[in-house]
């Protein structure tokens, strides 16, 4: 696949994907309860611990010459790992 649309189509996997988690978010939240409010914590402390796990990814690949799209998409694997996560924890 040549690597316009390669990059093109994971760009437009990636939205899917985050928009299914955000959609299943608010309508955990929006029934309330005490698995609103755990979810609204468990949201917070899980972006703070992919962006920490992403931001290390991508020093490390350009620490050891890696370009900088090669650091970009090794960023994106623990963020990709966390949201699908979400999505199937929530989907249950």
């Amino acid at each position: 696949m040549l690597p316009f649309w390669s990059t093109w189509f994971d760009a437009a996997r990636f939205g899917l994907e985050s928009q299914q988690v955000i959609a299943l978010r608010l309508m955990r939240m929006a029934a309330g309860g005490p698995l609103a409010a755990t979810e609204a914590q468990r949201m917070v402390v899980e972006k703070v611990a992919a962006v920490a796990q992403a931001q290390q990814a991508a020093a490390l690949a350009l620490m050891t010459g890696k370009t900088f799209p090669t650091a970009a998409t090794k960023a994106m694997i623990p963020i990709r790992r966390t949201m699908r996560a979400n999505r199937r924890r929530l989907s249950r």
